[in-house]
C-alpha cells in the first residue's frame, strides 16, 4: 500500500478553521470589538487632555465669578447663570459685538469662497508648469502667519507712512492722510482684505482638487450643446463639487467667526476702540484686560455654541439635499 502524506489534510483543516473564523455571520469575541478602540486609546487620551479638559474648565469658569482673588485663594465662587444673563442683557452684545462678528463672518466667508473658486478655475485652465508656479505663489500667502500678514496690512494703511494714503494723495483723491482704523466700517474692510488674502489659497487648492476630478467629456458635451462657461459651472461642475464646497464653507465659517489676531493686532482692535469688538476679542479683553475670567469664559462658551448651531444647521441642510 502506497504511503499518502497527511500534510495537505492538515492544511485543509487549518484553512477551513480560518475560513470559519472569518465567515460572515459568525460571532465576534469581545476582544475583537475592543481592539479598534484599544488602538485608538492613546490618541484619544491625548486629544482629551489637550482639547476636552480645557473645554470643560472653560465651561466651569463660565458659571463662576472667577478673578484674581479666586486665582490666589483657589476657591471657586459659583454664581450660576449670572455671567450669561449679564452678557445677553448687555447693549454691547447686540449693538456692537454680535453685528461685528456675524456681519464680518458672512462677508468674509462669501468673499473667501468666491475668490478662491475664481482662482481655482484659473488654475484649472493653466498648463502643468504655470499651474505649479501660480499654486506655489498663492500658497505663500497661506503659509504666512496671521500676525505677520496683519502687520503688513497695518503698514499698507498706516495714516502717516502707509502706501495707500500716499497713493490716494498722489492721485488727488485725498488732501491729507486719513486714519482708516478709527472708523468701524473701514476698520473691518481692512480686516476683510486681510482674512480673504490669508484664506483664499486653501479654498482654491481644495476646489482645484475637485475640479480636476470632473469628467472632461461631460463639460465638452455641454460646450458642444451651446452651454457657456457660467452655465457649465452651475449645471455640471457645482453639483458634483457640493461636498467640497460644504467642507470649505464650514471650515471658513468656523475660522472667520472666531477670528482674533487680525482684529486684536489692528490699531484700536485690542479694546481701546469699543466699536470694533467681536466675540473673540471681547472675551479676551474681559478675561485678561479686566481680570473677569468667568465672564470671558461665558463669552467663549456662547461663541462655541453659536458655531456649533451654525455647523449643525448647515450639515443637516446638506444631508437633506443629498437625500432628495
Amino acid at each position: 500500500m502506497a504511503f499518502m502524506p497527511q500534510a495537505p489534510v492538515a492544511e485543509e483543516h487549518v484553512s477551513s478553521a480560518a475560513g470559519a473564523a472569518v465567515a460572515p455571520g459568525s460571532r465576534r469575541r469581545p476582544i475583537d470589538r475592543l481592539r479598534p478602540w484599544m488602538l485608538l486609546a492613546p490618541a484619544l487620551v491625548v486629544l482629551a487632555g489637550l482639547l476636552l479638559w480645557p473645554l470643560i474648565r472653560v465651561v466651569l469658569f463660565s458659571f463662576q465669578d472667577y478673578g484674581l482673588r479666586e486665582i490666589v485663594s483657589g476657591e471657586p465662587n459659583f454664581i450660576g447663570f449670572d455671567n450669561f444673563v449679564e452678557i445677553l442683557t448687555s447693549p454691547t452684545l447686540w449693538t456692537v459685538v454680535l453685528p461685528n462678528t456675524v456681519g464680518f463672518a458672512i462677508l468674509s466667508v462669501v468673499g473667501t469662497v468666491a475668490f478662491g473658486t475664481l482662482v481655482a478655475l484659473l488654475l484649472q485652465s493653466l498648463g502643468t508648469f504655470w499651474r505649479t508656479v501660480v499654486a506655489s505663489a498663492i500658497m505663500a500667502a497661506w503659509a504666512m502667519p496671521a500676525v505677520t500678514g496683519t502687520y503688513v496690512w497695518v503698514w499698507i494703511f498706516d495714516a502717516d507712512r502707509g502706501i495707500f494714503n500716499q497713493l490716494m494723495m498722489q492721485l488727488g483723491l485725498m488732501d491729507e492722510p486719513y486714519n482708516w482704523f478709527t472708523n468701524r466700517w473701514s476698520f473691518y474692510a481692512i480686516v476683510l482684505l486681510n482674512v480673504i488674502h490669508h484664506g483664499f489659497p486653501f479654498v482654491a487648492v481644495t476646489i482645484l482638487a475637485g475640479l480636476l476630478g470632473v469628467p472632461k467629456e461631460t463639460l465638452e458635451a455641454a460646450s458642444l450643446d451651446g452651454a457657456g462657461g457660467w452655465r457649465r459651472f452651475w449645471s455640471i461642475t457645482f453639483p458634483q463639487l457640493n461636498q467640497v464646497f460644504a467642507v470649505v464653507i464650514i471650515l471658513s465659517t468656523i475660522w472667520d467667526f472666531k477670528v482674533f489676531a487680525q482684529v486684536y493686532l489692528m490699531p484700536g482692535g485690542s479694546g481701546s476702540n469699543r466699536d470694533v469688538l467681536n466675540l473673540g476679542v471681547w472675551s479676551y479683553v474681559e478675561s485678561f484686560g479686566q481680570n473677569r475670567y468667568g465672564f470671558g469664559s461665558a463669552i467663549a462658551v456662547l461663541l462655541t455654541l453659536l458655531l456649533l448651531a451654525i455647523t449643525v444647521v448647515y450639515v443637516r441642510r446638506l444631508l437633506k439635499e443629498d437625500q432628495l
